[in-house]
C-alpha cells in the first residue's frame, strides 16, 4: 500500500518537480547504476535502488513550524555573487618605506593570507621589512563583500567550495572577512558558462554548510549571539558566533530506533559519513548535546529536512529526513532538546533519522561517541 502511494504521489509532482541524478552519498551525483535484482541489504536499501534506477527526486515536503523566521532562504540562494576575481601575474615586490602587507595586497590585488603563505610571513601580525623581496603568486583573486558566502562564490566560478577552502588554507570557524582577497582555483566547467550554468553544475553538501555556510563579516562587525527563544528571524546576512567549547556529558542518541545502515562504506561501494536509525514517524529528534543551529531548511535533496548543529571544539552534529524542523539557524539548544520531527523525507527509504558526528570536517562514527 505504502509503495503505490508513493508511486501515485511520484505521478503527480512529475510534471513540477525537476529530475535529478541520485548521489551515491548525500549530495555526490553519480551515473545511475544498474539495478540489482538480489534480495536487498541494509546496506543498500530499496529505495535506494529504485532512486537509482528511476532518477528520481524527493516528493515528500518539509516543514518549518514553531519558530519565527524559520523559513529564511540561506544566503547563497538569495543573493548571488559575480565572479569578478582580479587576474594576478606572479610577480616580485619590493617593499617600500611606509609599507604594509595589506598594503602591498591592495596595489598588487593578490589576497594578504596567500602573499603571507608564499614568504613565510608569520601571521596576524604580518610583519614586512623595508627591503624584503616578497613573491607575489599569480592567480584569480575574488574581493570579499559583506555578507557574501564561501557557497555562493563557489557558485558563482563553478568551483567546489572545498577546492577554495583547500587553496586558500582556511580553518575554523571558516568566516569570511569583507575586503579579504580569496584564491579562486581554475574550473572544470568552460571559462565562458554562463553563471546560471555555474550555478546549476554546484553541488552542496553537508561540508558546504559547515565551511561555506556563514556570510561574511563587515569590518569591525562581531558574529550575532545565538539565543534560545528567537523572536524574529535571524537575518540571512548576519553571521551566527558557534559555540567554543563542548558542553560535558557526552553525546545522547538522538532518538531510541534501530540501527539500519552504518557508517562508513556499504557493500555496493557507497559511502555513508554517519548512521541511519528507524523510527516511527512524527518520532522527537533530540539535540545529541547543547550547541548553536547552523542550519535549518532542505538545500541538500538527498537529506530533506536538515538540522545542523556545532557544539565547540570542532564538534558538529548532523540530523536528516526531519519531517519538521523546529529550530532556526542562530538559535541555542540544549542536550536533549527537542529540535524536529522524524520523517521520511529526502531519499529516506522508510521513516528514519540520518546521524552523523564530525570532528572538523571529518566524520566520526557515531556509535563510537553515543550514550544511552
Amino acid at each position: 500500500m505504502r509503495r503505490a502511494v508513493v508511486a501515485a504521489t511520484a505521478l503527480m509532482l512529475g510534471g513540477c518537480i525537476p529530475r535529478m541524478e541520485p548521489p551515491n552519498d548525500y549530495g555526490r551525483p553519480a551515473p545511475p547504476p544498474p539495478v540489482d535484482r538480489t534480495p536487498p541489504t541494509t546496506d543498500f536499501t530499496p529505495h535506494d535502488e529504485a532512486v537509482a534506477a528511476q532518477g528520481r527526486s524527493p516528493t515528500r515536503p518539509v516543514t518549518r513550524v514553531a519558530v519565527p523566521g524559520a523559513a529564511v532562504r540561506p544566503l547563497w540562494e538569495a543573493r548571488p555573487v559575480e565572479a569578478d576575481a582580479r587576474i594576478v601575474e606572479a610577480s616580485t615586490y619590493v617593499v617600500r618605506p611606509g609599507d604594509t602587507l595589506r598594503g602591498i595586497a591592495e596595489r598588487t590585488g593578490a589576497g594578504v593570507d596567500a602573499i603571507a603563505r608564499a614568504n613565510g610571513i608569520a601571521a596576524p601580525a604580518y610583519v614586512v621589512r623595508v627591503g624584503q623581496r616578497l613573491t607575489i603568486p599569480a592567480g584569480r583573486y575574488h574581493l570579499v563583500r559583506t555578507g557574501q558566502t564561501g557557497i555562493a562564490i563557489a557558485r558563482a566560478y563553478g568551483v567546489e567550495w572545498s577546492r577554495i577552502v583547500a587553496a586558500n588554507a582556511l580553518e575554523e570557524p571558516y568566516v569570511l572577512r569583507a575586503g579579504q582577497r580569496i584564491l579562486i582555483p581554475e574550473a572544470a566547467a568552460a571559462p565562458g558558462s554562463r553563471a546560471a550554468e555555474r550555478a546549476a553544475a554546484f553541488q552542496l553538501d553537508v561540508d558546504d554548510i559547515l565551511t561555506g555556510g556563514e556570510p561574511a563579516l563587515a569590518k569591525n562587525a562581531a558574529p550575532a549571539k545565538p539565543v534560545a527563544r528567537p523572536k524574529k528571524p535571524l537575518p540571512a546576512t548576519v553571521p551566527v558566533a558557534p559555540p567554543k567549547q563542548l558542553a560535558g556529558g557526552g553525546f545522547l542518541w538522538p532518538v531510541d530506533g534501530r540501527v539500519v545502515r552504518r557508517f562508513g562504506p556499504g557493500r555496493s561501494g557507497e559511502r555513508n559519513d554517519g548512521i541511519k536509525i528507524a523510527v516511527p514517524l512524527s518520532t522527537p529528534i533530540r539535540a545529541t548535546a547543547a550547541g548553536v543551529v547552523a542550519y535549518a531548511g532542505d538545500g541538500i535533496a538527498a537529506l530533506g529536512g536538515l538540522i545542523i548543529i556545532k557544539h565547540g571544539d570542532g564538534w558538529t552534529s548532523v540530523y536528516g529526513h526531519a519531517a519538521k524542523l523546529l529550530v532556526t539557524r542562530g538559535q541555542s539548544v540544549t542536550r536533549g532538546q527537542v529540535i524536529g520531527l522524524s520523517g521520511d523525507t529526502g531519499f529516506a527509504d522508510q521513516p528514519e533519522l540520518h546521524f552523523e558526528l564530525r570532528k572538523g570536517r571529518t566524520p566520526v562514527d557515531p556509535q563510537s561517541q553515543l550514550r544511552r
